[in-house]
């Protein structure tokens, strides 16, 4: 929801927190998005184990930009974003990201880029998994 109004759902599926770092490349955004769509992460038919990822079991996905996942914390009382890109940058990967989705022919709705936003999620599982191109 941006400003009461609802922008972006999905129904069964994955919520992506998207944080771009001030030095991600394209290489990253590519890896990201195809460890994501294959990633063996849903159950199957039969078992509650992670045996299908996104592009088998045909799931949707929500996208949304988080720059505060990169707060630092270590230093003082206030979070400092210093390692989060700057807005223009992350919003060019974020596209570029959200493209790289597409190619996987799945369902994929967004947030609103930068916008102050009231994401409802209902956490299966639960299950939620920080992926990271250089870890």
């Amino acid at each position: 929801m941006v400003n009461n109004k609802l922008v972006s759902r999905i129904d069964t599926g994955l919520l992506i927190f998207l944080g771009i770092k001030n030095d991600d490349s394209s290489k990253d955004v590519e890896y990201l998005a195809n460890k994501i769509t294959n990633l063996r992460i849903f159950a199957n038919e039969t078992s509650d184990n992670f045996e299908k990822s996104l592009i088998e079991s045909k799931k949707e996905i929500l996208v949304v930009s988080q720059f505060t996942l990169y707060a630092m914390t270590k230093k003082g009382r206030r979070p400092s974003f210093i390692e989060s890109a700057k807005s223009d940058y992350a919003l060019a990967k974020y596209e570029e990201f959200i493209n790289e989705l597409k190619k996987s022919d799945l369902e994929i709705q967004e947030g609103i880029f930068g916008a102050k936003m009231h994401v409802k999620i209902i956490n299966d599982g639960p299950v939620t998994l920080m992926l990271d191109s250089r870890l």
